[in-house]
């Protein structure tokens, strides 16, 4: 079927060729020619380069691959090193997978939870992040029973903290290990039914938080809305944090001292992107750029806070992590889980 433009359509149409002749920055200075950055396809999805830096980190040949299907709502990955695989977490399926080259994506714990389900959020009560600690113990933010929690060697799992001056946490979502063993992690409201407003809700806060090895829990900042992923730059100096609020879509930076997190600043602001998804999950390369969840994709910044570039699966990611020999970026995608060969390197828990 052939559509009929009108005159004022017409006229609009010639305005927009005569206008890519411009001088604008970005543009080729060709009519009919795009004015800026386009993605280019790479294997099951695109990537998106605005920033020659990028090349430095994601070779121009890069592939995106999918390696599983078939899941609910994928996030926290993981890679054990020594076994050669990857654990991440399902929240809508309950489920902890695991996934190798050879045998592909297999239940690891299912189900993950199979308590009592009142005030929680259906197709939330799970896993969330996943890392690892010294002795190399999994270590959860656990949205259903609302701490942290680890897993022992015979397969039980114990809790690390659940609760802050004497209140119940909100629900645990991602979690960190810095050097000296303290683990930092946030506590969105995301595992109770109506967040904020929920009835189970003790905290008046959604809170970033750091346990001690000697198990004393501290409250670090309770400004932002929606703390979710978070990272350290690789000197432990910052601390990344991004805030999943559609009205206020940053990764915040703050410094990290004796005393808690201090300096708290803007690194990224993606507020008003128009690409689905926010600021969710995120690594940092070994040069200190960070590889975070955003919208549209994986959003690669620099250390100086410039977006270098997006890499987008097939599907919106809500995490990442590192694998194989740490040049591997494993990319848990609502119902798929994506990974892309990289130059640069990262570090394994």
């Amino acid at each position: 079927m052939v559509s009929r433009l009108s005159l004022p359509t017409m006229t609009l149409l010639l305005m927009g060729v005569l206008g890519c002749g411009s001088s604008d920055e970005g543009s080729s200075g060709e009519a009919g020619e795009a004015t800026g950055p386009m993605p280019t396809a790479s294997g099951a999805g695109t990537i998106l380069r605005l920033d020659s830096r990028l090349n430095a980190l994601v070779t121009p040949g890069a592939i995106i691959e999918q390696i599983g299907e078939g899941f609910d709502f994928t996030e926290g990955p993981v890679w054990i090193r020594e076994e050669s695989r990857l654990l991440f977490s399902d929240l809508g399926l309950n489920t902890i997978f695991e996934w190798t080259e050879v045998g592909g994506s297999t239940p690891f714990i299912q189900p993950y939870y199979d308590g009592p389900m009142e005030g929680l959020q259906a197709n939330r009560a799970a896993s969330n992040g996943l890392t690892r600690d010294a002795e190399g113990r999994i270590v959860i933010g656990d949205h259903a029973r609302r701490q942290v929690t680890r897993i022992e060697e015979d397969g039980s799992l114990v809790s690390l903290v659940d609760r802050y001056e004497g209140m119940r946490l909100n629900s645990p979502n991602d979690v960190v290990y810095r050097s000296d063993g303290w683990l930092y992690f946030t506590d969105p409201p995301y595992g109770l039914e109506g967040q904020d407003d929920s009835p189970l809700k003790e905290l008046d806060f959604n809170g970033i938080f750091r346990l001690s090895p000697d198990g004393e829990l501290e409250l670090l900042n309770r400004d932002q809305s929606r703390p979710n992923g978070l990272a350290f730059s690789p000197d432990e100096s910052t601390l990344y944090v991004a805030n999943s609020d559609g009205q206020r879509a940053v990764w915040m930076a703050y410094d990290v001292t004796p005393a808690g997190l201090e300096n708290a600043r803007v690194f990224l602001d993606a507020t008003g992107s128009p690409e689905p998804g926010a600021p969710d999950g995120l690594k940092v390369d070994r040069a200190g750029n960070v590889f975070a969840t955003g919208p549209g994709g994986v959003w690669v910044i620099a250390p100086d806070g410039t977006h270098l570039g997006t890499i987008t699966p097939d599907e919106i990611p809500a995490n990442v992590g590192w694998g194989e020999d740490g040049r591997t970026l494993y990319m848990t995608a609502r119902t798929g889980l994506y990974r892309i060969r990289l130059i640069t390197e990262g570090p394994i828990p």
